[in-house]
């Protein structure tokens, strides 16, 4: 009976030997289940890495807008020449792996900065300072507007007005 026990438990053992593993369907469903899951993830991650680069659009701009009321506070006028953007003191890039950023607007009146997506898929980005009377004295004003088109171009009059402007489709 010893021999007969021994015998049967060894085969059990050898059996269960046989049996570790996965078999294929077991493999193939999860393949399936981590295609689904990243098939769900891969997009909301590649939008989220686009948010963050427009973020820097949307920092550099705010930058640039305070650096240019602060310029118009102790100069009286705003800087609307592109190769003048470094007199705002900022020690920010006019061009970054992302986007291009550029000044230009009206002597006096207003100052207008803006955004040329270098990646695909990334929204554009202008700024605009102004001055309102209030009280008889000049008040400076920003405006940071969101727009979905692929660049600006050379002359962004158009973004005077964000909400009439057919290029920007947002004011932030």
């Amino acid at each position: 009976m010893k021999t007969e026990f021994k015998a049967k438990f060894l085969q059990h053992v050898a059996k269960k030997r046989k049996e570790e593993g996965f078999t294929l369907i077991e493999l193939l469903v999860v393949i399936i289940i981590i295609g689904i899951l990243s098939a769900i993830a891969l997009p909301s991650f590649l939008n989220q890495a686009n948010k963050a680069k427009q973020s820097e659009a949307k920092q550099y701009l705010a930058s640039i807008n305070k650096g240019q009321q602060a310029y118009y506070a102790e100069n009286g006028s705003f800087i609307i020449d592109p190769t003048n953007i470094s007199q705002l003191g900022l020690g920010i890039k006019t061009a970054t792996s992302n986007y291009s950023y550029t000044v230009g607007g009206e002597s006096g009146a207003s100052a207008r900065s803006w955004t040329e997506s270098a990646a695909s898929g990334l929204k554009v980005y202008a700024g605009i300072v102004f001055l309102t009377a209030a009280d008889g004295a000049n008040t400076s004003q920003t405006i940071l507007c969101e727009g979905s088109v692929a660049t600006v171009g050379a002359d962004p009059t158009a973004v005077t007005n964000c909400a009439t402007a057919g290029q920007y489709t947002t004011a932030l």
